[in-house]
């Protein structure tokens, strides 16, 4: 039993929680350690401490703060990404300024940006809880883009909280009457920030209108629909309540919203809405791909790319039981090879292709 108990303990994901203020390295630790595949390995105040705890120890995932004294986290995600790559998780208070920052932590090498839990409702905070957790998992398992190594781990389950039945009714088994406008819908977690960026990049002006959920939090949609919009063609904006899915235009779905895909007559626009968190999430996959199945049937183009956990998986299938064509990005080309591995199981991906020929799919249209 003895030895039972000591392999568990082993095999659990070992974390270093990095930041200069002493109530959020406590609230983080505890968060952490209720979690029974995780074990906090140690806290630092500062990169200059959490370096000297490295060359002790080294943790399988790191928790970094943007904002620290004698070395801001920036220039230690840089050096920690050059000398001795770890998959690091940013925790960070995330304003409208800030999040211009977690976009650069982000291109050196972050896996995931979640925001600190604020003390506030029972809800609030359990919902805190449960991204965080799911994000240190999904960084364990995380193959580290070139600027830093690849890791792989056993994959480790994820368990949905609820389905997207919580925001919106299964579609109808009816035909959808043919439109000369498709819809693209896309769903993406870890990885899929650089993943949209290749892909939309990759489109030209008029490619037909695209609504996008990259799980991400409040606040840090905007800007990252905005540095989009500066590098693609198409353009790119967070989606607003009612906005037009038209061609030449990407929609991606605001932090902390869930986005449906609505249709009035031949126009397709988009709903934003409040709503409990969708396997684990919000914006969730399934509620997007779920409303595309409704709204858009055999009308409608589903890609699901990177990520961890089934987000998205069931949905995907619901659009190709409604007669989309549906994409998943293969295993090589994600980060976590999670959501389209789920899709695959379930037989709702009718291609599975690298990241780098999705976007001739709808070229090709």
């Amino acid at each position: 039993m003895a030895e039972l108990f000591e392999h568990s303990k082993r095999s659990k994901i070992k974390v270093l929680v990095v930041d200069d203020s002493a109530v959020v390295r406590q609230t983080l630790t505890s968060i952490l350690n209720s979690d029974p595949e995780i074990e906090v390995l140690g806290t630092a105040a500062d990169p200059i401490f959490a370096a000297k705890k490295i060359a002790k120890e080294v943790p399988d995932v790191i928790t970094l703060d943007i904002e620290m004294p004698r070395m801001d986290g920036l220039t230690f995600l840089k050096k920690l990404m050059a000398q001795h790559p770890i998959p690091v998780v940013v925790i960070s208070s995330l304003t409208e300024k800030g999040t211009e920052t977690a976009l650069k932590a982000l291109e050196y090498g972050a896996v995931e940006i979640v925001t600190k839990p604020q003390m506030h409702t029972k809800e609030f905070i359990e919902e805190s809880k449960i991204r965080i957790c799911d994000a240190i998992k999904a960084a364990s398992r995380a193959r580290i883009s070139r600027k830093t190594i690849t890791i792989q781990k056993q994959p480790l389950t994820v368990e949905p909280k609820l389905s997207a039945d919580a925001v919106l009714a299964p579609p109808k088994n009816q035909s959808m009457i043919k439109t000369t406008e498709i819809v693209v819908a896309i769903g993406a977690s870890t990885g899929g920030t650089d993943a949209l960026q290749v892909f939309l990049q990759s489109l030209p002006h008029d490619v037909p209108g695209i609504v996008i959920v990259q799980h991400m939090p409040e606040n840090f949609t905007r800007s990252f629909a905005n540095r989009l919009n500066e590098l693609c063609k198409v353009h790119v904006k967070e989606a607003e309540n009612g906005d037009s899915v038209i061609r030449g235009k990407a929609l991606i779905a605001p932090g902390n919203k869930h986005m449906l895909l609505k249709r009035s007559g031949a126009r397709y626009y988009v709903e934003v809405v409040d709503g409990a968190l969708v396997n684990r999430h919000r914006p969730s996959v399934d509620v997007l791909f779920r409303s595309t199945a409704r709204y858009a049937g055999s009308n409608a183009i589903g890609i699901i790319m990177t990520g961890m956990g089934d987000d998205g998986a069931r949905g995907l299938l619901e659009m190709r039981e409604a007669g989309a064509k549906t994409y998943a990005q293969d295993e090589k080309s994600c980060v976590v090879f999670g959501m389209p591995k789920e899709a695959i199981k379930l037989g709702a991906a009718s291609v599975i292709a690298p990241l780098q020929e999705l976007s001739s799919f709808i070229i090709n249209l």
